[in-house]
């Protein structure tokens, strides 16, 4: 096993998640539209990948021995575009376009237009079949990268993310690494009212992976846990990350509202007071 990740380091990795939730509300505000809940909730899980984790290279975004991660949940896409922003694909000052017209920023990740994007998607459920045909591309290949697919809570209800899974675990396709953002809320509600997906660890495992659990909103833990999937062999792994919707702002968190709703000009600036406060 490697060795654990220094609490300075932690502290830094948290730092750059503080900064991610600030663009991604000031995003969502500025353009008019955007799904700030499901970002919110995925933040600290991209973070801990693009700046503990993944071996990546800003300034070549098509090297061939890079980590792959796939954006299964296609809308949290400002998540995603404040981490390749921080990390160096593109100027900080370019996510002001997202969602114009003909910016890079689009509503949902488009692999053709934005650096750093390795898949297109949106269309819920597709990501992990994406995530799985470029990890037995890389063993093919005999490439050292691993592929991560971030899959949300409601895309567990398609059927293609269970023919992925299946897949994925016949072909013992230990380079690819799933992670779900379990924030128990989808789009028009709770999951477990609009179909239940448990027992979800003991689904996962029946389909042959190595499950794991995590607290979501830990750095430290979500590391330990990408690190234990990574040192797995003959079997794909899948991180359960325990999430809140909406994390980081007080009247966002656990609100189902908000998974596609832009904040008031009154809880803009009290969201942007919130995460201030707490980058203190």
């Amino acid at each position: 096993m490697e060795n654990q990740v220094s609490e300075e380091r932690i502290k830094e990795i948290e730092g750059v998640a503080r900064k991610v939730r600030r663009h991604i509300i000031q995003m969502v505000y500025t353009a008019g539209s955007g799904h700030p809940g499901g970002s919110l909730s995925a933040t600290d899980i991209m973070v801990s990948l693009y700046f503990g984790v993944m071996n990546h290279k800003p300034e070549d975004p098509k090297w061939p021995d890079r980590d792959r991660f796939v954006l299964s949940k296609g809308h949290a896409a400002p998540a995603l575009y404040a981490c390749l922003a921080e990390s160096g694909y593109f100027p900080v000052e370019e996510l002001k376009t997202f969602r114009v017209i003909g910016s890079r920023l689009q509503g949902h990740p488009d692999m053709r237009k934005t650096p750093g994007v390795e898949a297109s998607t949106g269309s819920e459920g597709q990501g992990l079949s994406m995530g799985l045909g470029m990890a037995l591309a890389g063993k093919l290949d005999r490439r050292p990268y691993t592929v991560y697919v971030m899959v949300g809570d409601g895309e567990n209800d398609c059927g293609q993310i269970w023919e992925a899974a299946m897949a994925a675990s016949f072909f013992k396709v230990d380079n690819l690494i799933a992670i779900i953002d379990r924030n128990m809320l989808q789009l028009d509600g709770p999951t477990h009212k609009i179909m239940s997906i448990e027992p979800l660890a003991d689904k996962w495992r029946a389909f042959g992976w190595n499950v794991l659990e995590a607290n979501g909103h830990s750095i430290a833990e979500l590391l330990e846990m990408i690190n234990k999937a990574k040192h797995t062999k003959g079997m794909p792994s899948i991180i359960i990350a325990h999430t809140i919707k909406g994390k980081g702002v007080s009247f966002m968190e656990g609100a189902v509202g908000f998974h596609g709703k832009v904040p008031s000009e009154e809880q803009y600036k009290k969201a942007m007071e919130e995460l201030k406060e707490a980058d203190a």
